[in-house]
């Protein structure tokens, strides 16, 4: 069964993570780079730079730039379709995988975290947005 988050808590959870992220040793992915990541390894489609385009909604070049780091991480890898040459696949790496499961792991711990220090009456969102102002 599915445990509910409350809004604050999974805002919590993703500042937590990327917190982890930037303290960790290694380089840091920008929100896209790590977009283009997670849905090339969260999905089982083969993954194309116009599929990903389509799929996140943003340019080719903004992909190819998201891959071309990647690529340089060896987080991801661009490999020449066998049924159509012209046509160019993105490829999970060892290391990508290994990455993924750190993060798992990061998003556990902050997930942990942020349950024990849950307030006693959670904030609604527009609490939230006014306190961030």
């Amino acid at each position: 069964m599915a445990v509910q988050n409350a809004p604050e808590q999974l805002l919590g959870i993703l500042r937590d993570t990327v917190v982890s992220l930037v303290r960790r040793d290694g380089h840091d992915l920008s929100a896209r780079q790590l977009g283009v990541f997670l849905t090339v390894y969260l999905s089982d489609n083969p993954h194309t730079v116009r599929g990903l385009a389509a799929t996140l909604n943003v340019s080719k070049p903004a992909i190819t730039r998201a891959l071309d780091r990647l690529g340089e991480l060896d987080l991801a890898r661009r490999k020449t379709d066998p049924q159509d040459r012209r046509s160019v696949l993105i490829q999970r790496t060892v290391k990508g995988a290994a990455f993924l499961r750190e993060l798992r792991g990061m998003m556990v711990e902050a997930d942990s975290t942020a349950r024990t220090l849950t307030p006693s009456k959670p904030a609604n969102s527009e609490e939230l947005a006014r306190k961030a102002v």
